[in-house]
């Protein structure tokens, strides 16, 4: 599974930054980066995308930004799964972008862990809003009760939604890849899921990954 991902922010430092992690990350392939609205749309046109993580206030560009050019962004673009990525701190405007159909609303003060975690989330079809108006903590109006996993089956689809590789999961849980596969196949199995898009959607949607404080991802107490 790759997801093909472009990045836009007026701000050249931190777009370089955020690139740099998300380079590393087996999952995503960034298929460009942006510094306003008319560069983004031009990429849009261009490249393949499944997700979008822009920026809320992108000055000068061709489509403006803002509401404006999110409106936009929704009109023209409607599959596009959408993470807007930015330091405002209003929920009225948070409010206004998840009426608008925006996928998840993160602050640039989180970790960039939790921008994987959205990424990874939005991708797979559910919503991510880590606020405290929690317009978005993970929910869907179908969640469903999985059968009981295990606690280490928990931890393995815990660390592999925030976008850990198996190798990764095995060297920080000091286990070996092949119990690390192995169990994260009998979750799937457990869970009758085939797909790992459908075990990113089922982790959220149903609570197995909840979004702390801190901006960490934790198993949920049964």
């Amino acid at each position: 599974m790759k997801i093909h991902l472009l990045l836009a922010d007026d701000h050249p430092a931190l777009l370089s930054g955020i690139k740099h992690e998300l380079d590393s990350v087996p999952s995503i392939a960034i298929q460009g980066v942006a510094r306003d609205s008319g560069q983004l749309v031009h990429l849009l046109n261009s490249v393949p995308c499944d997700v979008l993580v822009t920026d809320y206030a992108m000055p000068g560009g061709t489509f403006g930004d803002g509401i404006t050019f999110i409106s936009y962004l929704r009109r023209n673009f409607p599959e596009l799964k959408i993470v807007v990525f930015t330091t405002l701190d209003n929920p009225a405007i948070v409010q206004e972008l998840s009426k608008l159909g925006v996928h998840s609303v993160l602050g640039k003060a989180r970790e960039t862990s939790q921008l994987i975690s959205a990424i990874h989330a939005v991708y797979a079809g559910a919503r991510y809003f880590p606020s405290e108006q929690g317009i978005g903590a993970p929910t869907s109006t179908t969640m469903r009760a999985g059968p009981d996993l295990t606690k280490r089956e928990l931890e393995v689809v815990r660390l592999y939604v925030t976008g850990m590789s198996v190798n990764e999961i095995a060297s920080h849980l000091n286990r070996s890849k092949q119990t690390i596969s192995s169990q994260k196949s009998s979750a799937m199995r457990k869970l009758g899921i085939e797909r790992d898009a459908d075990l990113f959607r089922f982790a959220f949607e149903t609570g197995i990954v909840v979004v702390s404080e801190a901006g960490e991802g934790e198993p949920q107490n049964s």
